[in-house]
């Protein structure tokens, strides 16, 4: 008993007031009781905050995760809707022009191409580039060459009947590398071979032909079974004879494009007149005529006006 009278007395003592010694003197008992019982007030109320604080916090979590929720089954549900209202937008046009090609996604688009451009690697016709000449390139020519590849590239992906690219002589810590890879996006993901052997060295001399504008031959057909090669030159570099006399030197065949035979000079006021074409150019013109088999549709195809070149029948 008295050590609880004793612990009792301290807790007292710990509600006293600063500059207060005691309770008056006239308080007794009662004073002493009121003391108890507001320390007991005081300690119900701590109790209190305990365990009401946990039980707020986890209702204000579940309200919040329940408003999270609400608003993510808005967005499916909007989206749904959408896709709906399109299904329905394309059923009813479908209605109204019942010859029309459906609407693919992107995404079926991209493996379609995908497929062909990989279907082309083992049946279709081979183009290589030769890249091997680019060393004595300015950083402005290399640019123009990268933007010639990346065009080239695009081209093939369109086609309904795409080439396998080759570039050879084309090393990956080139100048030219770094720039194809900071001027065209994806790239290193281009479906393509890249190799920095040289293409006289890949594939047997009999199989090749080196397009050049120097050569005597014009080109009269496209076959599978040949590897056609461009140089990968750009105008500013271009040296005569340079591709002409590195076909020779391998002893491997070489052919012009048709643009003698098809086309004629137009008079122009710089009277310039050239066939010699970009590297992707060149490689219009033989897309288009693997998928027409028309000379004049492939050369107009790829034979600016600047060239200073017109075809024979827009003459007449």
């Amino acid at each position: 008993m008295d050590c609880k009278l004793e612990r009792s007395a301290q807790r007292t003592e710990s509600l006293v007031w600063p500059g207060q010694e005691g309770f008056p003197e006239d308080g007794g008992e009662d004073g002493l009781s009121e003391s108890f019982q507001l320390l007991q007030m005081d300690v119900e109320c701590e109790h209190q905050e305990e365990e009401v604080c946990p039980a707020n916090s986890a209702t204000w979590s579940s309200k919040n995760v329940q408003r999270k929720q609400r608003h993510w089954e808005r967005i499916v549900s909007s989206k749904k809707s959408k896709r709906k209202q399109e299904k329905e937008r394309r059923k009813v046009k479908r209605a109204e022009h019942p010859g029309t090609c459906p609407q693919h996604s992107k995404r079926f688009l991209k493996a379609l191409t995908k497929e062909r451009l990989l279907e082309a690697k083992h049946s279709g016709p081979r183009l290589c580039v030769d890249l091997s000449m680019t060393h004595h390139m300015s950083k402005k020519e290399l640019s123009r060459l990268a933007g010639q590849l990346r065009r080239l590239y695009g081209s093939n992906k369109k086609a309904s009947r795409p080439f396998w690219i080759c570039l050879t002589g084309f090393s990956t810590d080139s100048p030219l590398y770094e720039e194809c890879l900071r001027m065209n996006d994806g790239f290193s993901a281009y479906l393509l071979d890249v190799t920095e052997e040289d293409c006289f060295s890949l594939f047997p001399l009999e199989t090749l032909v080196y397009l050049t504008p120097d050569s005597e031959q014009a080109l009269e057909d496209i076959d599978q079974n040949t590897v056609y090669i461009i140089g990968g030159l750009v105008d500013e570099s271009i040296q005569k004879k340079v591709t002409f006399q590195k076909a020779r030197d391998y002893s491997v065949k070489t052919a012009r494009l048709p643009i003698q035979e098809y086309m004629v000079r137009r008079q122009n006021e710089k009277n310039y007149h050239s066939e010699v074409l970009a590297i992707n150019q060149v490689f219009d013109v033989l897309s288009t005529y693997f998928e027409t088999h028309s000379w004049p549709e492939a050369l107009k195809k790829g034979v600016s006006p600047g060239k200073g070149y017109i075809l024979r029948n827009a003459m007449e």
